[in-house]
């Protein structure tokens, strides 16, 4: 087990990445590390010669396609989703499959600058040099350019207008001037951008169109059934487990099955059979919010426990889950409870646990 709290892709994954690579039998684009085709592999799982590739993401197939086939060509491209739809997760596994290095990244917020998609000066050697190639900070950008990389740019419509803009020119021209120097730097080829946009934060700093059109949108859904968000969450809780060296058992499949249950019930609003109608919580009940809650109940039980998750650790972390807004929220949770969990066979239990936890 590594010290690490948390390894990059490349890391953890590194013998199927280098079994992939070893394997390789189709051509390999400018600047990548395999062929489109070992890339979809080590995305949606497979073999490669007696390798086991884990799935890195269990959804379409054709979303992952249309990815990697915007990453050959000089498009950008533009995860959006939900949050909790494995937008960063894609981006991350893409990048390290595509170049064997996910570490160029640019986290958007309202702080981040122009600088920051560009480049910045070290002002103590400006200062005593003036500009020159000693002095200039390099942006992930202007790395990845450099290189024939890609880069990562998370939440994009967190940056400011200003930001956003600065990627235009890039990627349209695919360089960067550097006026003080008297010099541009052109892209490489196997340059690209992978940006993750939250439809939750449509309204923060929405893209303008001009930039849209820099970039191929895909669209990540929420998983489509139940089957396939259990099986997304028992990977992930079972992979962080074993990260986080927890002293519990992983959750069983009614404790998976009763947490996705309601989750999936209040984010659509109605229950699994469409039968009874239900208010929707103000926070977005996804999959990632899933498994940090069983986690977080695996790390109860390990810690003051017997090792066992009870109904009482889920009923905690569904409550700090699920009521996030205390005015709104725990109207919610408790009409949900009483209309829904309390006549539900077998969740006795968990009800009672749920009722305390919320009154």
């Amino acid at each position: 087990m590594s010290d690490l709290l948390r390894l990059s892709a490349e890391q953890q994954y590194r013998n199927e990445l280098d079994a992939l690579i070893a394997n390789e039998k189709y051509p390999v684009p400018t600047g990548w590390k395999m062929s489109p085709k070992s890339v979809l592999t080590y995305i949606m799982g497979g073999k490669s010669g007696g390798t086991e590739i884990t799935p890195k993401y269990m959804g379409d197939k054709r979303v992952v396609e249309i990815c990697i086939a915007t990453l050959v060509t000089d498009r950008a491209l533009l995860l959006i989703g939900e949050p909790g739809t494995a937008k960063s997760w894609l981006s991350e596994h893409l990048t390290a499959a595509i170049n064997g290095d996910s570490s160029k990244v640019i986290q958007g917020t309202a702080g981040t600058t122009e600088e920051q998609i560009r480049y910045s000066w070290n002002y103590a050697m400006l200062l005593a040099k003036g500009p020159s190639h000693d002095s200039l900070v390099k942006s992930p950008v202007y790395s990845a350019m450099e290189t024939g990389s890609i880069v990562r740019i998370e939440e994009i419509s967190r940056c400011a207008s200003e930001v956003q803009d600065a990627l235009i020119s890039i990627l349209s021209e695919k360089r960067i001037s550097v006026p003080e120097l008297s010099e541009e730097v052109p892209a490489k080829k196997g340059f690209s951008v992978i940006a993750t946009a939250n439809t939750r934060d449509k309204g923060v700093n929405e893209m303008s169109s001009a930039l849209k059109r820099r970039f191929n949108i895909v669209v990540l859904p929420a998983p489509s059934d139940m089957r396939t968000e259990i099986n997304i969450v028992n990977t992930r809780v079972a992979q962080l487990a074993d990260n986080f060296g927890l002293a519990a058992s992983l959750p069983d499949s009614t404790a998976v099955e009763r947490v996705v249950t309601v989750f999936r019930e209040l984010r659509n609003g109605q229950t699994l059979d469409g039968q009874i109608k239900l208010k929707q919580t103000s926070g977005v009940l996804s999959s990632a919010e899933a498994i940090s809650l069983l986690v977080n109940s695996m790390a109860l039980a390990g810690s003051f426990g017997n090792g066992q998750i009870t109904d009482g650790d889920l009923a905690a972390a569904l409550q700090g889950a699920i009521v996030k807004d205390e005015a709104k929220d725990k109207a919610v949770w408790t009409e949900y409870l009483e209309n829904v969990m309390r006549k539900r066979s077998g969740c006795a239990s968990l009800y009672a646990e749920c009722k305390e936890r919320n009154s």
